[in-house]
């Protein structure tokens, strides 16, 4: 029974009077995560500047202008690549920066012609065929993927893959402390008991349990396509409310308040629904027309005693709905004493919002028909099938599916329990859950001394739209690139469909010099999560190219055989088109990375200067405060980073062998793989031959601290944490034992019957340094680093936690390493046994106990999960450490 009033008010727990109305929620600038809890990629601190800043931008000018250099050098390159990156690329970078710069360069021509066309090629796509071009990401597949819950970083949120798209989502008023609550986008601060996806199949169906103080909401969604449907298909939502009776007084009387809207990022009016019939049957909340699908209707279905009201709003921004609700509901209650929306609307409203009032349980259907029209015949049955019984038909179906699917596909029925079993499964239906789709510009840090006539220090990306993962909805809610190789670890298994779809989406991010910026924070929503000041992407800063773990992988899946013909193909037409982008990738990495002498690599941009930070953090390697030298310089050699390499490389070259090139470029990449792979200069680069450790090496001294001292300041004193060197550094291996260390095991690099393996699986089981119950510590407890901050305002991250990304990949090496003839073969298999034991048990017990996947677990405090709850990016591998499934590094 559905009925409209405008003077509904709640009896208790809803009564309001003049402006005591203590309700918050996430609005634009209420959602900005505080920074004690920020990852460290970006955690504000008196001591973690922008990289690089002045001085290290100097301190780089300096070595490149010693030219003492010496990358791994591509001898050739192919008539292909010389045809996209010669002829066409000033053409295109010089027509491409007028149109994305306006044209500011004028005043730096006279300054450097060498600035202006760095600063050029940093905002230049490459010149070479988009991935998202292909035939295999038109038609069908681009339709299929048209719409989703999109938008990741709210409890519930519905786009289109378009720039400028139709969205839907979900609000409601939360009860805590006798206080209102409104909540919207997804935060910590909201302290839900558990909100996210128990079964998500990254397509057309998921579901969702929120509990939020008492109150239990699943959401439920559902996308087709049928006869008379618009581009795209129809859509339906339902919302299931219940309410937790002890823990609301006088619960017979207690009212839920739902906000469901929908709203039109081109600006385009949306018509405002008739009046609601009090029978029942379905109601017509809006409609209008888009582009890409004609006309749309939105309606509502129910068979419970429902109370609806509205507001339009008309808005050119789309991330600040929380405080347009927020805003509406406050002025009403404080002029009426209702707790609803006023039943006003805007001229020409783009968003409508509409408020379900509901004495619980109660049961929503919403659906939107696209392609639709009011006199449509097939209409009525439309709605019916994604309403009522019919929708509880179609949903029941397809949770079997998705079960049936996840037991063929990860094959883990004998080998965990059903308790675990039931957390594999969230564990992917978040990361699925997780997807999301964006589309804006970049912002790239000018270099030094430049601005723009309006004072930005910046210069915009061109616009692009990215489709990916991400890692943690509430904290990090948008692309990261380091994560998203891992991601794609666990996507392409399930489907190597999406999985291609958003490696494309990454590759197109390259510029002309083969970079792509770190973090991507694209449109409005994925900015109001972000800091000012950790915006600004820098393109001389690199990151961990993880995606070669999942390229390689599909690579390696076609030799095997494990596709279907089909997928086969477009496997293999996906990887030719990629070919030319994995290319400048590799050469920029092989520009800008390396080291003092020819093979070896280094993170670049680390403060030479900082007075700060007890150990100069490498944010760029993905490991952030992870110790390496203590006195940065150009002698530092970084062993994860020539690991990284070495992936590249072998990727590269088995793309290659299987697509039979046959050129210069082809046998450069062989040469350079079998010298990367050469297990002597490994072993004379990084191997402390006294325990059998690999090591960075660089200008280090161990013989470092973090002390008071008083600065004067003006005409007063005060105190400042600064770091104090008591012994002079000198050259040599950074003697830490961690993740970093372990780097060459986890890539294979070790010959299965040397005694350096043997010294490996030692440092892996010491619980004196790595190993615990619960999985292994990032740095040994015999450091003298281990568990020290940084600075004053930066607590330790990389410095003893134990993270599941690190753990995975060292368990797929022990998984390597036991099914390979040796003499440790047998002991690395015991390891491995033990090892993935702890990592699922103590992952399942967190979610069981807590109800969130987390960011990294506290090895000393008994494995409980810590940094950011929510954390379904990489976490989420725990699906293939309980399926067994490890990437094809080491064959």
């Amino acid at each position: 029974m559905v009925t409209t009033r405008r003077s509904h008010g709640p009896q208790q727990n809803g009564e309001i009077a003049g402006e005591s109305f203590p309700m918050t929620g996430g609005g634009g600038g209420s959602t900005r995560r505080p920074a004690t809890a920020a990852r460290s990629r970006w955690r504000p601190s008196a001591s973690s500047e922008p990289e690089p800043d002045a001085r290290r931008a100097a301190a780089a000018a300096r070595r490149r202008g010693r030219g003492d250099h010496g990358p791994l050098r591509l001898m050739d390159v192919s008539p292909r690549t010389l045809a996209f990156l010669g002829l066409a690329s000033f053409a295109l970078m010089s027509v491409a920066f007028v149109a994305y710069t306006g044209g500011w360069w004028e005043e730096v021509e006279a300054e450097g012609a060498a600035t202006l066309r760095t600063v050029m090629r940093s905002v230049t796509p490459l010149p070479a065929p988009r991935m998202m071009d292909l035939a295999q990401f038109q038609g069908d597949h681009k339709e299929s993927l048209y719409w989703g819950t999109y938008r990741p970083n709210v409890y519930l949120g519905i786009r289109s893959r378009t720039p400028l798209s139709l969205i839907a989502g979900l609000m409601w008023i939360g009860l805590k402390n006798g206080q209102y609550f409104l909540r919207h986008v997804c935060q910590d601060s909201d302290e839900l008991s558990t909100y996210g996806w128990t079964a998500h199949n990254g397509r057309d169906y998921g579901h969702q349990v929120l509990v939020d103080h008492g109150l239990f909401l699943t959401t439920s969604f559902l996308k087709e396509k049928g006869e008379g449907s618009g581009y795209g298909g129809d859509w339906a939502v339902r919302l299931d409310a219940n309410c937790e009776r002890s823990s609301i007084s006088d619960a017979q009387g207690s009212t839920t308040h739902l906000f469901f809207y929908i709203a039109d990022e081109s600006g385009k009016s949306i018509t405002m629904g008739s009046h609601v019939p009090s029978s029942r049957g379905s109601v017509l909340l809006a409609s209008g027309s888009h582009d890409e699908i004609d006309d749309w209707e939105l309606y509502l279905r129910s068979e419970d005693n429902l109370e609806i009201h509205r507001a339009g709003f008309k808005s050119t921004t789309m991330h600040n709905l929380s405080d347009l609700v927020q805003q509406a509901v406050a002025t009403n209650a404080m002029q009426t004493g209702n707790l609803n929306l006023p039943d006003m609307t805007e001229d020409s409203s783009n968003i409508m919002i509409y408020q379900v009032s509901i004495k619980t349980p109660a049961q929503i259907d919403i659906v939107f028909l696209s392609g639709s029209a009011s006199k449509n015949p097939t209409v009525e049955e439309r709605i019916s099938k994604l309403t009522g019984p019919m929708l509880s038909a179609r949903l029941e179906s397809k949770q079997k599916e998705f079960e049936e699917r996840y037991d063929q596909i990860f094959n883990v029925n004998n080998k965990i329990d059903s308790k675990e079993l039931s957390v594999g499964r969230a564990a992917l239906s978040n990361l699925l859950g997780g997807v999301g789709y964006f589309y804006g510009q970049s912002k790239i840090a000018l270099p030094k001394g430049f601005t723009q006539k309006n004072g930005d220090k910046y210069i915009p990306y061109w616009p692009a739209a990215l489709y990916t993962a991400v890692p943690s909805r509430s904290f990090f809610p948008r692309g990261f690139l380091w994560d998203e190789g891992f991601h794609q670890l666990v996507i392409w298994r399930w489907d190597v469909h999406i999985s291609m779809d958003i490696i494309g989406h990454w590759l197109d991010l390259l510029n002309s010099d083969g970079w792509i910026p770190r973090e991507q924070i694209l449109g409005a929503e994925a900015l109001s999560k972000v800091p000012e000041e950790f915006v600004l992407q820098y393109p001389s800063n690199g990151n961990p190219p993880t995606l070669f773990l999942a390229i390689r992988d599909l690579a390696s899946g076609i030799h095997a055989k494990q596709f279907s013909d089909d997928e086969a193909e477009k496997i293999s037409t996906f990887l030719e088109r990629a070919y030319i982008r994995l290319n400048s990738w590799f050469q920029w990495f092989n520009s800008t990375q390396s080291g003092k002498y020819e093979g070896t690599f280094y993170w670049h941009g680390r403060d030479n200067m900082t007075t700060r930070e007890l150990n100069p953090k490498t944010l760029t390697s993905g490991l952030d405060d992870y110790p390496r030298a203590s006195h940065p310089n150009d002698e530092e050699r970084h062993v994860d980073l020539r690991c990284w390499m070495l992936l590249a490389t072998n990727c590269i070259r088995s793309i290659a062998e299987f697509l039979k090139m046959d050129s210069a470029l082809e046998k450069d990449y062989y040469k350079m793989s079998n010298q990367l792979s050469d297990f002597g200069t490994l072993n004379k680069w990084h191997l402390d031959d006294k325990i059998g450790a690999y090591f960075d090496y660089g200008n280090h001294t161990e013989k470092v601290r973090l002390r008071w001292y008083d600065v004067q300041d003006k005409d007063t004193m005060r105190q400042e944490l600064l770091r104090e060197t008591l012994q002079p550094p000198q050259l040599q291996l950074v003697p830490h034992v961690g993740y970093v260390s372990l780097f060459p095991f986890m890539m294979g690099a070790i010959p299965p019957e040397s005694w350096v393996l043997e010294k490996q699986l030692d440092l892996i089981s010491n619980t004196s340094m790595l190993w615990t119950d619960y999985g292994l510590r990032s740095l040994s407890r015999t450091s003298s680093i281990y568990m020290k901050r940084n600075t004053e305002h930066d607590p330790p991250y990389w410095r003893g936690a134990i993270w599941i990304n690190m753990n995975y990949m060292i368990l797929s090496a022990l998984h390597h390493y036991s099914h390979e003839d040796g003499p440790y073969k047998g002991r690395a298999g015991e390891l491995y046994d033990k090892l993935r034991s702890n990592l699922i048990r103590n992952i399942v017990k967190n979610y069981d106990e807590t109800g969130f996947f987390w960011e990294n677990f506290d090895q000393k405090n008994k494995g409980k999960g810590k940094g950011a709850r929510s954390f379904t990016g990489w976490t989420s591998l725990l699906v293939l450490i309980m399926a067994e499934s490890y990437p094809t590094l080491h064959r």
